[in-house]
């Protein structure tokens, strides 16, 4: 199944390392940070797990939460956290999803059977609060999620959404944004009385 941007998460029921859960309601009114693992006990996994552990104070302050899944059960999936927090210096507390039968895996894409039948591949979903999903990224069982960008693209999306604006390339919070083309330059005078830099009357840059 390939899920597209802007369609709704599929919700499910699921158990974790932290209890049983309704994805949906779960998730409430505030952002998810889905992201899946091949396996329990693996190296890049586990630096995985422990840097999103690391930085869980970075996720709270804008409003999301964090959850994994790995294709092993629950018992597993506690054992491994152990070794988690051992290797990574850490203390994991958000849930990791059990999934066993591969069923979410599979429901969510994240099974591609060039690279294995059995392990999920590094999908990353972030889904907003209407329970939209709002970008996808696939990385190889080989290689380790950038936690930066992770984190970036979750601050332009939370931008875009609250002042109606695109954002460039490699933007960071502070720095100017774009006015999209669909807003004319006489509604942008009144969503943007500061002004702006038109650099090409399809390109406008301006500061929040």
């Amino acid at each position: 199944m390939s899920l597209r941007i802007g369609a709704i998460a599929p919700d499910f029921q699921a158990e974790t390392t932290t209890g049983p859960i309704r994805f949906h309601d779960w998730i409430g009114d505030q952002w998810a940070f889905f992201f899946s693992h091949p396996a329990d006990f693996t190296p890049v996994c586990t630096t995985e797990m422990g840097r999103t552990s690391q930085l869980i104070d970075q996720f709270t302050a804008r409003g999301v939460k964090p959850i994994g899944l790995s294709t092993d059960s629950v018992e597993e999936h506690l054992k491994w956290i152990e070794d988690v927090n051992d290797t990574q210096n850490t203390t994991l507390t958000f849930p990791i999803v059990a999934d066993p039968n591969l069923s979410i895996a599979r429901l969510y894409g994240m099974i591609h059977e060039a690279e294995s039948e059995t392990a999920a591949v590094r999908s990353v979903f972030i889904i907003d609060p209407a329970k939209k999903i709002r970008l996808t990224m696939t990385y190889p069982m080989s290689v380790g999620r950038n936690f930066d960008e992770i984190l970036r693209v979750i601050d332009a999306l939370q931008t875009g959404d609250r002042h109606k604006v695109a954002t460039p390339a490699d933007w960071r919070p502070g720095e100017k944004v774009i006015i999209p083309p669909s807003i004319g330059d006489e509604a942008a005078k009144g969503i943007f009385p500061q002004g702006w830099e038109e650099i090409r009357p399809y390109l406008r840059k301006v500061e929040i």
